[in-house]
């Protein structure tokens, strides 16, 4: 991970920081974290893993937030299925095991309740969601380690984020190499399916920038950039189906194929502006391999 101490900048490179032991190894500037069963057997001996990728990589951590990058199969919090891995219990687990109770840094002071007997202690270091992407989706997640922190992102979430950006293979290819979608997204109750309409019908307003990045003309996918000026409920699976082009592994809404095995959509980019120090963060993952892989470019 590179870092640019005058604007806040952070590119992730995952060849220089390998998960070793329990939560891996603390680089110069970034770490790993491995979810280790053996952490603590009372604990975990009774979560399901699920088809996910255990390895959570923390690509930023300070006193109030941490960015990670999410391994596709995995939920961001938990469906109601007990004992399951989430990125948040994972990264819960990780906290504690990390700093276990004691001083604890907050945006403004350490907090503390109270034994039964009225003795204060300090509280237990805790995450907080702040936004979430779609289980079978990869890519950035931002979360809190205070509820202030929690709290001042997600009040100010649309003028906090100043770019989300996310690349898929999608199948074929957009008819123009770059434009913008718009539509109203409804979900149905029953199938938890969103449904798109050119015109305001009540439903959210969804808008969605593209680019091209490269056209694989004789597989029949395509590798495409999207940005998000909103942010919906599988909004970019929504529009791309809408362009008559789902996001390759997307039955849901209509993909005929599944060529690498999961949903070939990854959060790429997160930009924010940090709530306590004002800086730029900017994190960017590489394009994931698997996107680019000889599945993908023999159409196979």
């Amino acid at each position: 991970m590179k870092q640019d101490t005058g604007h806040g900048e952070h590119k992730s490179d995952s060849k220089n920081h390998r998960a070793t032991g329990k939560y891996g190894d603390h680089g110069k500037n970034g770490m790993n974290a491995r979810h280790e069963r053996t952490a603590n057997p009372s604990r975990h001996s009774s979560r399901t893993s699920g088809n996910h990728d255990k390895d959570i990589r923390i690509v930023y951590e300070d006193q109030w937030l941490i960015v990670i990058e999410k391994p596709s199969g995995l939920l961001t919090m938990s469906a109601g299925r007990e004992g399951e891995d989430t990125a948040y219990s994972i990264l819960t687990d990780y906290v504690r095991e990390s700093k276990p109770m004691g001083r604890r840094a907050d945006n403004r002071r350490s907090r503390r309740d109270k034994y039964s007997d009225g003795h204060s202690r300090m509280e237990r270091p805790r995450i907080f969601i702040v936004h979430r992407i779609d289980r079978n989706t990869s890519g950035l997640l931002v979360f809190a380690k205070d509820r202030q922190t929690k709290d001042a992102l997600q009040e100010n979430w649309s003028e906090t984020v100043t770019a989300r950006r996310y690349v898929a293979v999608v199948e074929g290819c957009p008819r123009n190499s770059e434009g913008t979608v718009t539509s109203w997204l409804t979900e149905d109750p029953r199938t938890l399916k969103m449904y798109s309409s050119p015109k305001a019908n009540g439903g959210q307003k969804a808008v969605t920038h593209y680019k091209v990045l490269e056209e694989l003309n004789e597989t029949g996918y395509s590798l495409v950039e999207f940005e998000l000026e909103t942010g919906r409920k599988n909004q970019i699976r929504v529009h791309c189906a809408d362009m008559g082009c789902p996001v390759a592994g997307d039955g849901k809404y209509g993909a005929a194929s599944n060529p690498i095995g999961r949903l070939a959509l990854h959060a790429r980019t997160l930009e924010f502006i940090h709530p306590w120090t004002g800086k730029l963060m900017r994190f960017t993952t590489p394009i994931p391999r698997a996107f680019k892989s000889r599945k993908i470019k023999s159409g196979q």
